[in-house]
């Protein structure tokens, strides 16, 4: 079954390089793009509503204008409570402590990225 990957992230220099690194790998993935987090929640609800399940990964930039990484998270927690929920990768271009450790405690957040993805990342990543 093909995996779907969603890459939220309003910065497009960033997007683009994310796409492109997992277009590189060698399994096939669907792959949604999202210029925000509101983008990225009017998605899982169209996927839902279309009786298709919400992405496998999400790769989450946290510093977005409008609904930030957190507001997107709460918000996918709320309304998709009885979804199986996507592992999320929040991807970070800052090496911000305290994001660090509120990613690390939140129970939606499967790891920290700092920009740009790696191959290497990925490995780990889809391996699991």
């Amino acid at each position: 079954m093909q995996r779907t990957v969603c890459i939220i992230d309003d910065d497009m220099v960033s997007q683009f390089a994310t796409r492109y690194c997992i277009q590189q790998y060698q399994e096939d993935f669907n792959i949604i793009t999202c210029a925000s987090g509101e983008e990225g929640i009017a998605t899982c609800l169209d996927l839902v509503e279309n009786r298709m399940r919400l992405p496998d990964i999400i790769f989450l930039d946290l510093v977005m204008d409008g609904m930030d990484g957190w507001t997107f998270l709460e918000n996918l927690q709320n309304l998709f409570k009885d979804q199986e929920l996507p592992k999320v990768y929040v991807l970070s271009a800052f090496t911000n402590t305290k994001d660090r450790a509120i990613a690390k405690m939140h129970k939606l957040v499967s790891g920290h990225i700092d920009k740009p993805l790696s191959r290497n990342r990925l490995d780990g990543i889809f391996a699991g």
